[in-house]
């Protein structure tokens, strides 16, 4: 596991079993962009990226 990644494990074990809506997930990113300004880009292309996984676009 990458020091990167303990965040990732921590939200599987804690809330893997869990379902939750699109919506709710924006609305989580979107909490979490106006809490720290200096990931409000990370987390916007981070949703753009989430948008477009099926639409076989790069950005």
């Amino acid at each position: 596991m990458y020091f990167t990644d303990r965040g990732i494990e921590e939200l599987e074990q804690r809330r893997g079993d869990e379902t939750v809506s699109l919506h709710w997930l924006a609305a989580q990113l979107r909490d979490f962009a106006d809490q720290h300004d200096e990931f409000a880009e990370a987390a916007d292309r981070f949703a753009t990226w989430l948008a477009r996984q099926d639409d076989g676009a790069d950005d």
